[in-house]
């Protein structure tokens, strides 16, 4: 397979010239052609916002959901049919802010799904307000006086819910966010990627450069199995490391745990529906 085979001919781009997001674009459909993922086998939910637009670019199946809601029906397509690849797209905004309980209670059912979360530090598509992940002291509109409030960090959040993937990627990396994204899009279990991306029109302090000079890569030699260890990876400010932090495949999937997803190990879509079945337990009396 080959990147293009996710091309959708003459759509229309929307995303401002130098946008992180149309790199990650590449990038993922890079990895899924290594990975030799069908189009039809895929499905792409998004919430609202410039990352929540990706999915309009490339070929797949679609959920466009509610801001900060996309985790839910995520969730619930995964265990409607465990076959599919389930990619749930989101920017820091979209999941950490408005979604950031659903965030939460998603990493601790741990559903085989892929959260690739666009990080560009600012509310990009409703014009510059400071989101979850801007830094202190930074200015926008609205923050004239800059942000006073603590980052929120993604990455120590999941490794405290013990999620079973957690990983950070730079958009203007391809070569390794590619590595980064089969890598979580292969895992079994819910897998976090916050993907650092620079907003050229509204995020005039951390650009592309400024990325480039504030992080690093985990060593070779990084023991992602080690979730303390991970958790002070995931806490370092100053420069931030990028690379897989922590990985327990050990855990069960939320469709696994729940009977009804697996009884006769047929999903749910391919099983007969029996309207008796139903009439009956609705007029059930207790």
């Amino acid at each position: 397979m080959k990147p293009k085979d996710f091309d959708i001919p003459g759509a229309d781009v929307a995303w401002c010239p130098g946008c992180g997001n149309l790199s990650i674009l590449r990038s993922l459909k890079t990895a899924l052609a290594e990975l030799k993922i069908q189009p039809e086998d895929l499905v792409f939910v998004s919430g609202i916002g410039q990352a929540g637009k990706l999915p309009h670019y490339i070929r797949g199946n679609v959920f466009n959901g509610l801001h900060g809601r996309s985790l839910s029906p995520a969730t619930g397509i995964k265990a409607a049919n465990p076959e599919l690849t389930v990619i749930d797209v989101s920017g820091d905004g979209c999941m950490y802010g408005e979604g950031g309980n659903h965030f939460m209670h998603t990493i601790r059912r741990n559903p085989d799904i892929t959260n690739l979360v666009h990080n560009n530090m600012v509310y990009g598509l409703t014009k510059g307000q400071a989101s979850p992940t801007s830094q202190r002291e930074f200015n926008t509109p609205l923050q004239v006086d800059g942000v006073f409030l603590e980052s929120f960090n993604p990455l120590a959040v999941a490794i405290a819910l013990d999620a079973s993937f957690v990983a950070r990627a730079f958009s203007g990396d391809r070569k390794q966010t590619i590595e980064i994204f089969k890598a979580a899009i292969k895992h079994k279990g819910y897998a976090l990627v916050d993907i650092f991306q620079p907003c050229v029109t509204f995020n005039k302090v951390n650009t592309r450069s400024w990325f480039r000079e504030h992080t690093y890569y985990l060593e070779d030699d990084h023991d992602s199995a080690d979730r303390n260890l991970a958790f002070q990876r995931a806490t370092e400010t100053g420069e931030y490391p990028l690379g897989v932090f922590y990985q327990n495949p050990t855990k069960t999937t939320f469709e696994e745990n729940l009977n009804v997803y697996y009884m006769d190990k047929k999903p749910l879509y391919q099983r007969k529906f029996d309207k008796e079945k139903l009439k009956r337990l609705v007029e059930t009396k207790r």
